[in-house]
């Protein structure tokens, strides 16, 4: 396994152990898991275009929370992919769902900044 492969599977464990947590009535862990799914994106970011593009593969991932977490850390660099995604979850129910409207609604009007560039 690649060290980029190894950053996006450290992403993906991480934004479900959030989403477990969360569901179980845990904030405070829950954080913890982000703040190493967003070190994660960042040492993906540190390798340019191709750190970003690695991402990408969890636009397809079976769970939902990183198929939306993902689409959103990548809207500004995969627009069109992104925003794909992030319409199709939704239209679900769930926090998921209520995310992935949120982002879009971000990304509408102009405060959506996961990634500025």
């Amino acid at each position: 396994m690649t060290k980029l492969e190894k950053l996006v599977e450290e992403f993906a464990q991480n934004v479900a152990a959030q989403t477990e947590e969360i569901t179980h009535g845990s904030a405070a862990k829950g954080n913890r898991h982000a703040k190493r799914y967003i070190a994660a994106f960042d040492k993906l970011c540190a390798h340019g275009d191709p750190g970003r593009d690695a991402l990408a593969v969890l636009f397809i991932h079976p769970r939902m929370d990183v198929r939306v977490m993902a689409a959103a850390f990548l809207l500004r660099h995969r627009t069109a992919e992104a925003k794909a995604v992030l319409e199709e979850a939704a239209q679900h129910r769930g926090l998921s769902a209520l995310s992935a409207q949120q982002t879009l609604k971000n990304w509408e009007n102009g405060t959506w900044a996961l990634d500025p560039g």
